[in-house]
């Protein structure tokens, strides 16, 4: 345990408010429907990186650090899910100190199966001061990652690499800000032929640039590419403009263009000055993820990741989306009768996360007052019985088991003692009444202490 974060506690500043949002609407008899984007609420997060695997949706981000005033960015992270709404937090696979040759900027990367390892595509600072892209590699998709080569992949003072393998295996990596570069890789993934290749960047393939700002970039492009292939069709999407950016996107016959130009795909909204397009297609539906500044404490600085569903029109093209505070629909269920992470969540409020001493990934810095939300739980024909493993090194608190709202249905409550030491944990069981069918659990923690009630590593409903 430590000291809370600014973001906690800026979260937990907030909580009465939010009370009150939860309790005014039912007050006037009108359905409270809670935002789930940004889908990560724990920490800030940036630059999405959509990969499916095992048929789990993975993404990975970049991470802000707290009351950033710049881009100060050490580690990455990585969520996943099978249902869109409830994201499970996997912790940090890699970090600057992955690259013994690097000394900042953990910035947008992308990571991608083959041979059966994954490489993760990640740009730094070099030690010469100069921007590279390295290339770090698992046995896991969650890491921990390792360096691939101990030195840079490409170094040209550019950033933010996207990757995809072509349909005869021969896997490419884009990348760039000012310009757009790519490299054929190699089957091993971590090294290329051919030498660094420039994309000619038009106006026909990539849109006039608007705005007074950047004038010696006559076209739109401006960072971020991600890059993929559906039905024939090669896409790259960009972040656009600049300051602030949208999001534009091009098409091409092959995955070295010629590329044309076909417009927006998100306009500028938020408190952030920048963007980051993800874009997959998972369980027969499309995703667009992207992140904003819209937490408590959201800036250009401190951002969060989000996603939306969306339909390609019948011609292929992307149609425009705006941010929303609802995000995508949930797929399927919460089995609850299953063990289940308590950090895979759909919301929260105050809570964090930290690396648990039985592995894995706990629920932390829980407070009076905080709430954790989880999307869509089916008990069926009613739960009897709930069991939390749970540590405490302070006076511990309870477990409030709620319906449709962290003020909702109460239909159990769990004591937590202390168990005398933050790493030291118990079950605790509780019985449990009125709770069947499908409906959104709130988990509300509440005690009398001050700080830190106690920590939360996994949950489970008995029938």
């Amino acid at each position: 345990m430590g000291a809370a974060s600014p973001l906690s506690i800026l979260a937990r500043v907030t909580v009465a408010f939010q009370v009150l949002l939860f309790i005014s609407p039912l007050l006037r008899g009108i359905k409270l429907a809670k935002a789930d984007n940004p889908f990560v609420q724990t920490i800030y997060t940036a630059d999405p990186a959509p990969v499916e695997y095992n048929g789990r949706l993975y993404v990975f981000t970049g991470h802000d650090e707290d009351g950033s005033k710049d881009f100060v960015m050490k580690d990455w992270r990585v969520f996943s899910t099978v249902d869109m709404v409830n994201w499970q937090d996997h912790g940090s696979p890699m970090s600057l100190k992955t690259f013994s040759w690097a000394s900042a900027n953990a910035w947008a990367g992308q990571v991608i199966p083959r041979n059966g390892k994954f490489y993760y595509y990640a740009p730094v600072r070099a030690n010469s001061g100069r921007m590279a892209v390295g290339v770090a590699v698992s046995d896991n998709i969650t890491g921990p990652y390792r360096d691939a080569i101990g030195k840079p992949l490409v170094e040209n003072n550019e950033f933010d690499p996207t990757v995809w393998i072509d349909d005869d295996g021969q896997a490419y990596l884009y990348w760039g800000n000012p310009n757009l570069w790519y490299v054929k890789l190699n089957q091993d993934m971590i090294s290329y032929s051919g030498g660094m290749n420039k994309v000619s960047l038009t106006t026909a393939g990539f849109g006039a640039r608007s705005g007074s700002a950047n004038q010696g970039r006559p076209t739109s492009f401006e960072e971020g590419p991600w890059i993929y292939k559906r039905k024939g069709l090669y896409y790259l999407v960009y972040a656009a403009n600049c300051c602030s950016e949208d999001i534009r996107y091009a098409t091409g016959p092959s995955i070295t263009g010629p590329w044309t130009y076909r417009g927006l795909v998100m306009a500028t909204e938020g408190a952030s000055f920048t963007n980051h397009p993800g874009v997959i297609d998972y369980k027969n539906n499309s995703y667009f993820f992207y992140h904003n500044g819209a937490l408590p404490g959201g800036s250009g600085y401190t951002r969060s990741v989000a996603v939306e569903r969306f339909v390609y029109n019948a011609d292929g093209t992307i149609p425009q989306m705006k941010m929303t505070k609802d995000g995508a629909p949930q797929i399927g269920t919460v089995d609850p009768y299953l063990r289940q992470e308590a950090e895979m969540m759909a919301w929260s409020s105050g809570v964090e996360t930290e690396v648990c001493s039985e592995g894995g990934m706990a629920v932390s810095y829980i407070n009076n007052g905080d709430y954790i939300k989880v999307k869509g739980v089916a008990f069926g024909s009613g739960a009897k019985s709930f069991s939390a493993r749970v540590s405490s090194g302070a006076s511990g608190g309870k477990i409030e088991l709620r319906l449709g709202s962290a003020t909702g249905t109460l239909v159990g409550t769990c004591t937590v003692s202390s168990t005398g030491g933050w790493s030291t944990w118990v079950t605790v069981t509780c019985p449990v009444s009125g709770a069947s069918a499908t409906q959104d659990l709130f988990f509300r923690f509440t005690g009398s202490g001050t700080g830190s009630l106690f920590n939360f590593n996994w949950w489970q409903f008995g029938q």
